[in-house]
């Protein structure tokens, strides 16, 4: 049973305890209506239950005067469609079509349509779609845990790629089916949704950590399957190609750490300097191999780059946040 479920169940009973207590007619109407106010996050919720109880107001003015001048026949729920739908949309409460269609129909079971009527609708409304909002904003699940295994998932995943690709830069005849880099962009687009969520659920002072952090991970992600491409091109064992692949191997350590380390930045600092002292390739598909070598160490100084700049949230404390490569 979902923790949604939980708070629809308590949003309901204290909406319909709560209207039973006022003496209101049909205290089971405010539980529907807590029903159907329960979402979430917390803005989102802010922004529905608004929508919806603004969007009744306006259903039932329109449907007052339709009801009083054709009377409470079928075909006149058909023109309060045609005539109050496009003018709530139009003032931007479209999330509340269905909760004032729910309103405007229960007044028409009824049959009778007055000042009390409305008041009786209004005040349903209230105590209603005010427990769901009270329910809404009392309590969302911290997104923190789901997140930090998320990043955690994606750590690894970055390992496994990195160690593969050390692997092939060692010896180009090895075979690497590349399922992590399809399994880390599902693992990052679930991030950024949870991010997104974890947002939402903050009212006053938001905190983009998380969000920085995702984007981050995607942004080095395309980083990679550049990489990737590049690695393909390495086609016979080089010494070039091996220090690399010393990089990579580090790489996949420092990636599984809480901070940056930056030792992987200095190996491949170091590594350029020696490429410098080399001799020049003697033929062009030597060149053509050192030179998708080169271009795999300037998109890996990017990647690096990226982490360096970009801070991610530290596990759930108050200390300052830090970043993986």
């Amino acid at each position: 049973m979902g923790f949604r479920v939980i708070k629809t169940a308590i949003a309901a009973l204290m909406a319909v305890l709560i209207a039973d207590w006022c003496g209101l007619p049909g205290p089971t109407s405010a539980g529907l209506l807590a029903i159907l106010g329960v979402d979430v996050t917390r803005k989102r919720s802010i922004r529905t239950i608004s929508a919806r109880f603004f969007a009744s107001v306006v259903g039932l003015l329109f449907a007052s005067v339709l009801f009083h001048f054709l009377g409470f026949h079928y075909w006149v729920l058909a023109v309060y469609i045609l005539i109050a739908f496009p003018v709530i949309v139009r003032a931007g409460f479209k999330e509340g079509i269905v909760t004032g269609s729910v309103v405007v129909f229960r007044v028409f079971s009824g049959g009778e349509m007055d000042v009390q009527v409305v008041l009786i609708q209004i005040g349903l409304l209230l105590i209603g779609l005010g427990s769901a909002m009270v329910v809404n904003l009392a309590y969302m699940p911290a997104a923190d845990p789901q997140m930090l295994r998320i990043r955690k998932r994606i750590d690894e995943l970055f390992s496994v790629i990195f160690k593969e690709f050390a692997a092939t830069l060692r010896n180009p005849n090895e075979v690497w089916a590349g399922k992590e880099l399809i399994e880390a962009d599902k693992a990052v687009l679930g991030g950024i949704e949870a991010a997104k969520r974890s947002l939402e659920n903050q009212v006053i002072h938001p905190n983009e950590g998380w969000s920085v952090y995702f984007y981050m991970r995607k942004t080095q992600l395309d980083s990679i399957q550049h990489m990737m491409h590049l690695v393909s091109q390495i086609y016979q064992k080089m010494p070039h190609a091996e220090m690399v692949s010393e990089l990579f191997d580090q790489l996949s350590q420092d990636v599984l750490t809480e901070s940056y380390t930056g030792r992987t930045e200095k190996l491949l600092a170091d590594v350029q300097e020696e490429f410098k002292q080399m001799e020049l390739p003697d033929t062009r598909e030597e060149f053509e191999i050192r030179s998708a070598i080169l271009q795999l160490c300037r998109e890996l100084a990017l990647y690096l780059k990226i982490a360096k700049k970009d801070k991610a949230p530290s596990p759930v404390s108050d200390r300052s946040q830090s970043t993986n490569e």
